[in-house]
């Protein structure tokens, strides 16, 4: 597999509907995705068995998987789970990238990925995305700072930069086995991905922490930093065009947000991480 294309796959099930822009996006960054429906996980039958080990990444899209029954991921996680999960912990034991935009931040908690244990244990899970403080589904721009931590893409990127990424979820507050005290823990182990942020940079609240998560935390790593998960969606905002201020902007081309932030995970998975 060539490092300067990579295989990554895109994971679907019946109600994703992120996928293909994701693809779009991961494509324009020069890999090469491959949207793999999860009984391709599963089971031999009309096309081939689809193994992990042949991808340089696994990305989990947003949507509604299973249409969100039981509860948001968690029959997307427990197929994951019967079908692949000594398959997947390797995956995630070999240092590969496994990402989960939105439904997928959800399943990864389900799958106990994230905030995960050391090692890359698959387990009971040690958090919940649980329905918004609003009662409602919340869809518009939103932003997040990086705060320093454990994931390498952005190991050169400075403190406190921020993204404009659209969130576009009901079931969004992050709720931590062990309250506080947890997420203090994971605070220190450099585990925050972003916190929402207003536009200005300060503090957030509502509407711009849309779903009411302590800490305003809006997207989580593993201790290895190469499981990460985040609410809002930055393949939705790859394009200037996607975004809502193009207009302001005196052009449709370009890029957003979206590609800063996917173009440095891309070189992660690129140098091999």
């Amino acid at each position: 597999m060539g490092r300067s294309s990579p295989r990554v796959a895109i994971l679907a099930i019946e109600g994703t509907n992120c996928d293909e822009e994701l693809r779009v996006a991961l494509a324009a960054l020069g890999t090469r995705p491959e949207i793999v429906p999860v009984q391709r996980l599963e089971r031999a039958g009309p096309s081939e068995r689809a193994r992990l080990a042949d991808f340089a990444a696994l990305f989990v899209p947003g949507g509604f998987a299973a249409g969100d029954y039981v509860r948001a991921g968690a029959i997307l996680a427990a197929r994951l789970r019967s079908s692949c999960g000594p398959e997947l912990e390797e995956y995630v034991r070999s240092g590969r990238l496994v990402a989960g935009i939105c439904n997928g931040f959800q399943t990864l908690t389900e799958l106990g990925l994230l905030p995960g244990r050391p090692g890359g244990v698959l387990g009971p899970p040690e958090a919940a995305l649980v329905p918004n403080d609003s009662g409602r589904y919340e869809c518009r721009p939103t932003y997040v700072a990086w705060g320093g931590g454990n994931f390498a893409p952005f190991a050169r990127v400075p403190r406190g930069t921020r993204f404009m990424f659209p969130s576009g979820h009901g079931e969004g507050k992050l709720v931590l086995a062990g309250g506080d005290a947890r997420r203090r823990e994971l605070e220190r182990s450099g585990q925050v991905l972003f916190r929402w942020v207003a536009p200005d940079g300060g503090p957030a609240v509502y509407p711009w922490n849309p779903n009411g998560s302590e800490g305003n935390v809006a997207g989580l790593t593993n201790p290895e930093g190469n499981v990460f998960g985040l609410m809002p969606h930055p393949e939705r905002a790859f394009f200037r065009a996607q975004t809502p201020d193009w207009t302001r902007r005196g052009s449709f081309r370009g890029f957003g947000d979206g590609h800063r932030f996917l173009a440095a995970v891309v070189r992660h998975v690129r140098a091999g991480g």
